[in-house]
């Protein structure tokens, strides 16, 4: 007894000081971007539960961007309801053109969070050179599918894409 009573003091020692857990690791690089009503948002905050993210950059004045929004925003719901993904569209229009970013959305009718990005912050912070560029994150804030343009049909690939991530499975193209 004499001898296990020191191992288990020095043992709640060591436990008592074990380091608090690290805080999560953002998803994305720092940077701000404003929702559509002009809020300032951090885009550290962004996140999806554990859930993919479909991360898109486009702009108003780029067909092929619009194009692939509106495919996906057809099958968005049922996306949704299977896979947990979130579509996050972050318009890269610059000061000059900003404000036809909303009532585009609108126009639309797309079903998904917009930002738009007109300093071009998170655009540089996510290398991004050209429109439209997507990224598929995983529940770990792992880039695991990185696209650029857009051809019609891309949409079903990709959601062969999301289910393999949702369910936890290495992306295979």
């Amino acid at each position: 007894m004499k001898r296990i009573l020191p191992l288990l003091i020095m043992a709640l020692a060591v436990v008592s000081f074990k380091p608090a857990d690290e805080t999560k690791k953002p998803l994305f690089p720092a940077a701000n971007i404003k929702n559509l009503k002009g809020e300032m948002i951090n885009t550290t905050a962004l996140e999806n539960g554990g859930k993919p993210i479909l991360l898109t950059f486009w702009a108003t004045w780029c067909k092929p961007c619009v194009q692939e929004l509106s495919a996906w925003n057809n099958s968005y719901e049922d996306w949704k309801t299977e896979t947990g993904v979130k579509i996050i569209a972050v318009s890269v229009d610059d000061a000059r053109t900003t404000s036809k970013v909303a009532p585009f959305i609108n126009g639309k009718r797309w079903d998904f969070e917009v930002y738009t990005d007109e300093n071009g912050e998170f655009k540089r912070a996510m290398n991004v050179n050209t429109m439209p560029h997507s990224f598929l994150i995983d529940k770990d804030g792992k880039i695991v599918w990185m696209h650029n343009s857009y051809a019609p049909g891309d949409e079903e690939k990709l959601y062969e894409i999301i289910k393999q991530v949702a369910a936890g499975k290495e992306v295979t193209h």
